[in-house]
């Protein structure tokens, strides 16, 4: 493989298989997965709380917040003397932070926390959304997580309309416009290999970045 540094940020819908996807590509291109990985690291950063990131995003699921208000991400971190440091949206300028840092020395694979955008102006970010049928999604989601028909469309729907809103809050974008990805992946009739294989050879197609044999 290539030494270029390269990022593929997926962005992706409950149930859809994207974080599966995501790991067949960080397993073939020998690189780092980051998903919930960089609360730990935004807090080895900031000195706070690894547990008041993670408290952050489970309340904020179940917040009017970004219902009324949005805060676009502007690359501002509060410093340490103000009494919003700890607050959910420096917590998010932290991962921001850290996402930058990481791709301004290494290559990975990164899913959720808005990558797509805050990375959007580095050179070799592949930006993916990965969707499927809510068929596909229900079955992958009650098989997953043990669940019966009704609670795994609940609990898709509850994480769906959550990404949503989180995405347009610090983005001031629509999580589902195409316009915001390089591809739009519908794994509805394709495998785990299948899905990972496209978006490799979408890399190698545009960046000559090869994975290696």
């Amino acid at each position: 493989m290539s030494e270029k540094r390269f990022v593929v940020a997926l962005t992706r819908t409950c149930g859809s298989g994207a974080t599966w996807i995501g790991e067949k590509l960080a397993e073939d291109y020998g690189i780092d997965f980051y998903d919930k990985k960089i609360l730990r690291l935004a807090s080895e950063d900031s000195g706070i709380n690894e547990a008041l990131f993670a408290k952050a995003d489970e309340t904020m699921k179940h917040s009017l917040l970004y219902k009324v208000t949005k805060k676009v991400y502007n690359g501002e971190v509060i410093p340490p003397e103000s009494p919003d440091y700890t607050k959910n949206d420096n917590l998010f300028a932290f991962q921001a932070k850290v996402l930058k840092e990481l791709a301004e020395r290494e290559s990975f694979v990164c899913i959720g926390r808005g990558a797509d955008y805050i990375l959007k102006d580095f050179p070799h970010v592949v930006k993916v959304f990965v969707c499927a049928p809510m068929e596909k999604c229900i079955q992958t989601e009650m098989e997953r997580l043990s669940m019966d028909r009704k609670t795994a469309e609940k609990h898709i729907n509850e994480f769906d309309k959550y990404r949503r809103s989180y995405y347009k809050y610090h983005t001031g974008r629509e999580w589902e416009s195409p316009y915001n990805y390089d591809l739009c992946l519908n794994t509805g009739d394709i495998t785990i290999e299948q899905g990972a294989k496209v978006i490799e050879d979408y890399i190698a197609n545009k960046y000559g970045i090869e994975v290696k044999k």
